[in-house]
């Protein structure tokens, strides 16, 4: 979750974070400098908060930005939405870890957004405490915020489809460059959220636990809440690693001319879903929480958009026009050979759908890392180019 960067002091006299070039990013924000009830977004400098805080900017909502920091590169996300949107951006450096540092940003709430979490699996088998503490506490002390803040704000929660399990039950078919469910009601549909919950690795469990944590909250205390169990998500402004955000890792590393190390075979199924139509999905739910209150949601591209790591590989060598230099190591713990979601039921009772097909989605992050991450080299093979 990192630890505090000096430079610059708020007014509460903490430290805040500072920027590559020592301008202040972060500082302590109260109630009291915001001109309206605004939508509070934790792990706000995130890929996907940060995306989802520009649609509610660009619409003229005032939105705090809860954060600590800690992801590499996230600060250049922080300064492009202050940069665009000016004071209505309210930025607040805490760790949701720390109830005493957080609670200030929830008392006028008018909805909130977690995202702040412990993203990778790997980390979580490193440290089991501290992926519980980021994950399960972290998520236990926005609700009590929330809770005590006495205005019964909306609470929108990430959650993950590792809760699901490794789905070692559902029978696999082995093709050339790709796993597929045996059954063809999965093959048709994905998995949908009557599936059992299985949770497996310590990651899995974090956010298993904060998962119901966030829907007994509408039940005990009133608190209209949902919960979005993401697949992959991909698209600008995703700074990508190896153990989380795979889709961006991988166009980073061709990009670079850098090898590539995939986990397992390459095999694996995920559905990709472009950040554009994810940010359209909390949305929609926010709109609707009064009828969805305390249910859950399975989000990610669906069938139209499931794709195996090794097509994906492909399509990036497409991308770039030069071969990929590939490797290959040990599977990591839980990890699914298939996972596609069940979309029916965002689409029935929202009217939301995946429009971003995935190729066109990809060119659009190559094109965006180009632009941001490697000044505008000219890198992508031109013949390539494709539309959403």
């Amino acid at each position: 979750m990192g630890a505090r960067r000096g430079g610059c002091r708020s007014r509460r006299g903490n430290e805040t974070a500072t920027g590559r070039a020592g301008t202040c990013v972060m500082s302590a924000s109260g109630s009291a400098s915001r001109k309206a009830a605004p939508i509070v977004v934790t792990g706000g400098s995130g890929f996907i908060g940060t995306n989802l805080a520009e649609s509610f900017l660009a619409e003229g909502e005032e939105v705090v930005i809860l954060d600590n920091l800690s992801r590499p590169g996230v600060e250049q996300n922080l300064a492009w939405l202050r940069k665009r949107h000016g004071d209505r951006v309210h930025p607040v450096l805490a760790d949701v870890r720390d109830p005493g540092a957080i609670e200030t940003a929830f008392v006028d709430a008018k909805a909130v957004f977690h995202f702040a979490a412990q993203t990778a699996v790997t980390t979580s088998l490193a440290d089991p405490i501290a992926d519980f503490e980021a994950n399960a506490r972290g998520t236990i002390n926005v609700l009590e915020a929330v809770r005590r803040a006495g205005r019964k704000a909306p609470v929108i929660f990430a959650s993950t489809n590792k809760v699901y399990g490794a789905l070692e039950d559902v029978r696999m078919l082995e093709l050339d460059d790709r796993y597929i469910p045996a059954s063809e009601d999965v093959r048709e549909h994905g998995i949908g959220e009557a599936r059992p919950l299985d949770f497996c690795t310590p990651y899995g469990c974090s956010k298993g636990v904060a998962d119901q944590y966030v829907l007994d909250y509408a039940k005990s205390f009133g608190i209209p809440t949902a919960v979005l169990r993401m697949s992959c998500i991909y698209g600008p402004r995703q700074f990508g690693t190896e153990d989380q955000g795979w889709v961006a890792h991988f166009l980073i590393r061709a990009l670079a001319g850098e090898p590539v190390s995939i986990y397992g075979n390459g095999k694996q199924v995920r559905d990709v879903l472009h950040v554009d139509d994810a940010v359209a999905a909390y949305r929609a739910v926010l709109a609707a929480i009064d009828r969805v209150s305390g249910q859950v949601f399975n989000l990610g591209g669906g069938t139209g958009n499931a794709v195996s790591i090794l097509s994906v590989l492909h399509e990036i060598e497409k991308l770039t026009g030069r071969p990929l230099e590939t490797s290959f190591s040990e599977w990591r713990a839980g990890d699914q050979y298939f996972f596609v979601a069940d979309t029916r039921k965002l689409e029935n009772r929202l009217g939301w759908q995946a429009r971003v097909r995935w190729r066109a989605g990809l060119r659009h992050l190559a094109e965006w890392l180009v632009e941001h991450r490697f000044g505008g080299a000219p890198i992508l093979d031109e013949r390539r180019r494709v539309t959403a």
